[in-house]
């Protein structure tokens, strides 16, 4: 019996997180159910379930109903108080005042309920929240390289509200020799740029490894193309790594230009990789890099966020970048990622940095 009720519970509050139709029916009809024991027991006796205690089912229908549904539901309790003032005695002074705090909290409950633009109420709206960043996260995971290789990202929201328009993806694949990523920054900033990359994400992840970098370039760019949005741009570098002999190749849309460690000389070189951003023009130019990776070297990608500044234009800001990075790397290529957006001034753009580096020793797991 107990195992039995459980389930039934367990499945009717799966029906209410999916935002369902009949889900939010069980729900509304439970909370009326409520609404009316309390008015029976006011009737009753007032002292016990006085007007001010409806004020509880309107709250807790805010949290748990979606609009339409909220209506039905303030409108039941709002009854039920009412009807239990009257039935209790004459309308006096301060019974008015309750009776005007009542018509506020209603017309404020349901406002505020129609504002939502999930259509759910608040709760699971937090949780669609909670989910995007959850995949925008797991989007950017990096895979474990062979021994000599290692790759870490540090990424921060504008204003630090974890969701960025930053964002990146990567594949591993001719069993860990082939590597690809690209780093993206679409249009827009922090929450509101979240929902467009997490849906370019997508895209992207389905095409990375089985298109060469001009043609995926390409395909990223209609893919902007037919969304026809004002604000529907990106810029984006792609790099691909053959791991055994330390080659790649970079392609940069708009980006700003990657960094290249050169162990030897003790200096960060501008890579010459340029090219427009995607989502602009049907046919983009874009212009591809190549090298080769000694032991100790390293590539350094990142977004603007970084380098931007209202008091500095973007060549101070790479020189900035460029000796906060030669500091970083000199205590080592782990952790350097995150050390140095420590040393970005917080603003109101996201900011990611990803480094990969070729250590020539043992492999590290990603940061």
């Amino acid at each position: 019996m107990t195992t039995a009720a459980s389930r039934y519970v367990r499945e009717r509050v799966r029906r209410w997180r999916s935002g369902s139709t009949e889900g939010q029916r069980e729900v509304l009809a439970v909370l009326m159910v409520c609404v009316l024991a309390s008015f029976t027991i006011s009737v009753v006796d007032y002292d016990l379930v006085p007007f001010t205690a409806f004020f509880v089912w309107l709250i807790v229908g805010m949290l748990l109903l979606r609009f339409w549904f909220l209506a039905v539901m303030t409108g039941w309790t709002a009854l039920a108080a009412v009807s239990a003032m009257l039935i209790d005695g004459p309308v006096t002074g301060p019974r008015g005042a309750a009776l005007l705090t009542l018509g506020v909290a209603v017309s404020l409950i349901l406002y505020q309920s129609s504002r939502q633009r999930s259509g759910l109420p608040s709760p699971l709206s937090e949780a669609l929240l909670s989910e995007l960043k959850e995949r925008l996260q797991s989007q950017g995971a990096l895979p474990a390289l062979p021994p000599g290789w290692h790759v870490e990202t540090a990424m921060i929201a504008s204003d630090g509200v974890g969701y960025a328009g930053d964002f990146l993806v990567a594949d591993l694949a001719d069993g860990g020799r082939h590597f690809e990523l690209v780093l993206v920054d679409v249009c827009g900033k922090g929450l509101g740029a979240g929902p467009q990359a997490l849906q370019f994400a997508g895209a992207l992840g389905g095409l990375i490894g089985s298109l060469p970098p001009a043609e995926l370039m390409q395909a990223a760019n209609r893919f902007l193309l037919r969304r026809h949005l004002d604000d529907s741009f990106a810029t984006a570098v792609h790099v691909a790594v053959d791991l055994d002999e330390g080659r790649y190749s970079i392609t940069s849309a708009g980006h700003p230009p990657a960094l290249r460690w050169e162990a030897a000389a003790d200096v960060w070189h501008i890579d010459n990789a340029r090219g427009m951003a995607i989502g602009i023009e049907p046919d983009p130019e874009l212009t591809v890099s190549e090298g080769v990776l000694a032991p100790g070297d390293a590539l350094l990608f990142y977004t603007d966020g970084v380098i931007e500044t209202p008091t500095s234009d973007l060549d101070s800001g790479i020189d900035w970048l460029r000796d906060v990075a030669r500091e970083a790397i000199h205590q080592g290529p782990v952790g350097s990622a995150r050390r140095m957006v420590a040393r970005v001034e917080r603003g109101d753009d996201d900011r990611a940095v990803l480094l990969l580096s070729r250590t020539g020793g043992a492999s590290t797991a990603p940061g």
